[in-house]
């Protein structure tokens, strides 16, 4: 027999109601309670996570680590997201999740996430305080890039194809969109 988890309808759910859901290959989110389930990506959305982590693994600082999904990001009681791409400080890690803003937390662009990844996920991140968010379009391909600039994010950076983002938060680092999807 196979055991269903089943979600409280009645409230906004928590983490907590997050604890028990099932590894089934999708990836579970809440944003501000409700629960957002997506598929698994496409392979041109991985191959822009694989290379993303390259490139910022290779400049990362000690105290810093990267990280790629899933890796649940409790930014509140009722809101755990789980960035494609994230930079975190090492001290701010358990053993499950990470109990703080990454300073870095990156979506790469699917037609199922596009609109929840640009507006909502983006004000989440902005209200929590994390220092740098970027969005990468591995279709056109193109990264947009926000710092928190007086707790707003301010547009630092929109690049397409083969120009350079040079970026300087969370650490130095170069990212050209079209290296990070091409063949």
């Amino acid at each position: 027999m196979v055991a269903v988890t089943t979600m409280p309808q009645s409230r906004p759910l928590t983490w907590r109601d997050l604890e028990d859901r099932p590894d089934d290959g999708h990836r579970y989110e809440l944003i501000d309670g409700a629960l957002v389930v997506t598929p698994a990506p496409h392979w041109r959305h991985q191959r822009g996570v694989t290379q993303l982590w390259l490139a910022l693994h290779a400049e990362c600082p000690d105290e810093l680590e990267v990280f790629v999904a899933p890796l649940d990001v409790r930014l509140a009681e009722d809101t755990v997201l789980q960035p494609d791409v994230l930079v975190a400080r090492r001290s701010d890690l358990t053993e499950r999740y990470l109990a703080a803003s990454p300073v870095l937390a990156v979506e790469i662009l699917s037609p199922s996430t596009r609109l929840i990844d640009l507006n909502l996920k983006k004000a989440r991140y902005e209200a929590a305080g994390c220092p740098s968010y970027w969005v990468i379009d591995p279709v056109e391909p193109s990264l947009i890039a926000w710092d928190l600039q007086d707790r707003e994010y301010v547009e630092v950076a929109h690049v397409r194809g083969d120009e350079a983002f040079e970026a300087t938060l969370p650490f130095a680092v170069t990212i050209t969109p079209s290296a990070l999807v091409s063949d």
